[in-house]
């Protein structure tokens, strides 16, 4: 049972995280559900002319969200709105997390330009994964922005740092750097719970992890490296995304069908 909640119209913006990468789903555009599509399926069950639009696209920037998305946002005239960006700075080699907060801050600005609610996405605890782990400092200091941010212009802030399910590397998907299917639905959960909106979504209820050995482990990593890391690498020093050439999954605000949407 979904209580009842005041939106009729959400549009989502963000990079690989709000579109869904890790989570496949062949019936959904793009091929990808996430958390912004699980959210969408929840608040459309108690709202019959419930419209969504996600406009996140994967490898983006900050200031290409903020160009890209911000505008063709507001135009489709949302009373709710989430924003996830800046992760993808970050973890770049020589960001500051002050600059790009406050770029950030002028991006929210504009989007609480009519008065909707917004809830913008702190960095999660990487401390204990591989590679991004080393950039945990410069996450936590963003973060701290992001939540001094929110307070000035009143957004709502997921919290992904207190989400401490994201502990298990069950909530991850094998690249490591996007979440698992059942990231994406314990992420979604949270965000409702950030909205005050009851919900039958069911927590995750993980049984123990069997025990491994050294080897085995040291033998995963090397496999993550060479499928995963290094790809990821090459990217960088050739400047090139993984969203090159992706458009948004969700360009037009729509009821939500089935993992599809038709336009309203």
């Amino acid at each position: 049972m979904v209580a009842q909640h005041p939106w009729s119209r959400y549009v989502a913006l963000g990079d690989s995280f709000t579109e869904g990468i890790g989570d496949p789903e062949p019936r959904s555009p793009g091929g990808h559900r996430g958390w912004a599509d699980r959210v969408a399926e929840v608040l459309a069950e108690s709202k019959e002319d419930f419209a969504y639009a996600n406009l996140a696209i994967r490898g983006r920037l900050l200031q290409q969200i903020l160009d890209e998305q911000v505008e063709p946002a507001l135009e489709l005239r949302p009373d709710l709105i989430t924003i996830s960006a800046g992760g993808n700075d970050i973890i770049r080699p020589g960001s500051d997390p002050d600059d790009v907060a406050a770029r950030f801050e002028r991006g929210l600005e504009r989007l609480r330009r009519d008065d909707a609610t917004v809830v913008i996405f702190n960095g999660p605890d990487i401390g204990g994964t591989p590679v991004l782990g080393r950039v945990r400092g410069k996450v936590a200091v963003y973060n701290e922005n992001l939540r001094a941010i929110a307070k000035r212009h009143d957004a709502i802030v997921a919290d992904m740092w207190a989400l401490r399910e994201l502990k298990d590397q069950r909530m991850w998907a094998p690249d490591r750097l996007h979440f698992s299917p059942v990231g994406h639905h314990t992420i979604a959960r949270m965000v409702l719970e950030a909205l005050d909106v009851e919900n039958s979504l069911e927590p995750y209820a993980p049984e123990p992890l069997p025990p491994s050995s050294w080897r085995q482990a040291r033998v995963e990593d090397l496999g993550w490296a060479r499928e995963h890391l290094m790809p990821w690498v090459l990217r960088r020093i050739r400047q090139q995304s993984s969203g090159d050439g992706v458009t948004p999954k969700r360009p037009h605000a729509g009821a939500v069908r089935g993992g599809t949407t038709d336009a309203l």
